[in-house]
């Protein structure tokens, strides 16, 4: 009897697979443009290739600065078969914050968009010092003077085939394949470094029990650039065979139409997004008929949410999940069958040969249904902090526990529910905010002398940011003056929604600001 064959271990060699697999099948529909997996394959090695040809070496880093599109996901593909490790920038980034990730994550090569959302992405980097980087790709909508990516892919024939099979076969399952910043209780965004091996088997995984299948119809909301969209959007979807449908912006009704008229099966995405859709007026109009399978998380869930969606929307699925950009973006899914007040009210229960725990301020778990700090352990805990080996040994113990900061509730089947945050961190519309990034920023404000930021309810974002800040002497600020100026600076989901000028803040006895006190 033949022992199955093993798994793939790599990023390209997934690929491969499916390109043998469903050679025919569309991997990709983006609007007019339908790419089979065969020609994804080639169409990503042509990428690699021309990566070689600029000087791209092993292990140096490429990132991507765009919304969801086919270029994405060639540029993705290509860069991981050269050997590169990929950076994915938000595209709510600022050209100052983008440029702190470029520098720090020494980035060789960037793939960006043109014009997007009413800005050209290369003009918001014209004035930063970027030394390191020694090329920029421009998607679509390139202007005289840009590097585009026709002119890139044409690089592709100064290199042969066989020195990109060389990169491609030095790889293995230990190869950093991704590094994705996350901010931090510091203010300052950390990079935290992924594998090839740990990424394929965790999501392979979680495919399995949220039931995606080859064939199935993926329209992907979530941002590539997040590990929501990247890992549990589109490699996901390769890894099963599945059909990717790029959504540049979240729109209900552009969701609606391509939900219709594109027959999708299955759309993950955080509770906004079902709430958005279930509210459209006229979400009565459309045959929402095809939804199969919806995956949810990042924030709280109603129970009639849940209820709604099934009811409603016609999902015959539905499950909630937890992880954290440092657990390869999940930990703990929910199980299809499990019933509704599960799904709203937990998160699920850890993948297979992942643990979790729950345990007090001196590290000794917690009885079961009582609040402790987060804690995972397993195959899907990232390699470490780029360049941040102190922060590493802060966050993952001698005995191989990731310290979350999150707290959460145990119960005696093992599902976890997240009860409050450690680090204060506040999730808007499924981004994560961090109140020391946004403090750092606001400080920079030449009329602020001291921040502090908390998350409050929103009906619509789950929670949003408000500000209270304490004026220099002899200066005045306007509210809305200071929410002009951080949307400016700063990613749209990092500005405060309300301040809130103040002469004093609370303080412990240490002198630290009681963010309890005002949330009240």
């Amino acid at each position: 009897m033949s022992l199955p064959a093993a798994k793939p271990q790599t990023i390209p060699a997934a690929l491969a697979l499916s390109a043998r697999r469903h050679a025919q099948q569309l991997a990709i529909d983006d609007g007019e443009l339908k790419i089979s997996y065969a020609e994804l394959e080639r169409l990503s090695r042509a990428a690699g290739r021309a990566l070689l040809s600029l000087g791209l070496e092993p292990g140096e880093r490429v990132a991507i600065w765009a919304p969801n599109s086919h270029h994405w996901l060639v540029a993705a593909l290509g860069s991981l078969m050269a050997g590169a490790v990929l950076v994915p920038l938000s595209t709510r980034m600022k050209g100052g914050e983008a440029a702190d990730i470029l520098r720090r994550s020494g980035a060789r090569v960037l793939f960006s968009v043109g014009e997007f959302l009413g800005s050209y992405y290369p003009d918001l980097l014209a004035e930063q010092s970027l030394d390191g980087l020694m090329q920029t790709i421009v998607f679509e909508h390139a202007r005289e003077g840009d590097f585009t990516w026709q002119g890139f892919l044409a690089l592709a024939e100064e290199v042969p085939d066989q020195a990109l099979e060389q990169r491609i076969a030095a790889l293995d399952g230990d190869s950093l394949s991704d590094l994705m910043f996350t901010s931090g209780t510091t203010g300052y965004p950390k990079g935290v470094l992924c594998a090839h091996g740990q990424n394929l088997r965790l999501f392979d995984n979680w495919s399995e029990i949220v039931g995606l299948q080859a064939g199935d119809r993926y329209l992907i909301v979530n941002p590539f650039f997040h590990a929501f969209g990247f890992k549990a959007g589109w490699l996901a979807a390769l890894i099963r065979g599945a059909t990717i449908l790029p959504q540049r912006t979240f729109d209900a009704e552009a969701v609606l139409q391509r939900i219709e008229q594109d027959r999708v099966s299955f759309l993950p995405g955080p509770p906004a997004l079902y709430s958005a859709m279930l509210d459209h007026p006229r979400r009565g109009d459309f045959d929402l008929s095809s939804l199969r399978v919806a995956v949810t998380g990042a924030a709280s869930v109603p129970p009639i949410l849940v209820q709604r969606m099934s009811e409603e929307l016609g999902f015959k699925s539905v499950v909630t999940a937890y992880g954290l950009t440092e657990s390869c973006g999940l930990t703990t899914v929910c199980r299809p069958g499990d019933d509704a007040q599960t799904v709203a009210s937990t998160c699920g229960r850890p993948l297979d040969d992942i643990e979790v725990r729950c345990v007090d301020a001196e590290g000794n778990p917690v009885p079961t249904g009582q609040p402790g700090e987060v804690l995972i352990r397993g195959y899907n805990l990232m390699k470490g902090y780029f360049n941040d080996p102190q922060a590493t040994l802060e966050a993952i113990d001698a005995q191989g526990w990731l310290h979350t900061g999150d707290v959460g509730v145990l119960d005696e089947c093992g599902y976890l529910r997240i009860t409050d945050r450690l680090k204060d961190m506040f999730i808007v519309g499924g981004f994560n905010c961090y109140p020391a990034e946004v403090e750092r920023l606001l400080m920079e404000h030449p009329a602020v002398a001291q921040a502090a930021v908390v998350g409050i309810a929103d009906e619509r974002l789950g929670e949003v940011g408000k500000a209270y800040v304490i004026v220099r002497p002899g200066t005045s600020l306007a509210a809305d003056e200071l929410i002009a100026w951080s949307r400016d600076r700063m990613a749209n989901y990092k500005v405060p929604r309300s301040v809130q000028v103040v002469t004093t803040l609370p303080l412990n006895a240490a002198g630290k600001v009681l963010k309890g006190e005002l949330r009240c």
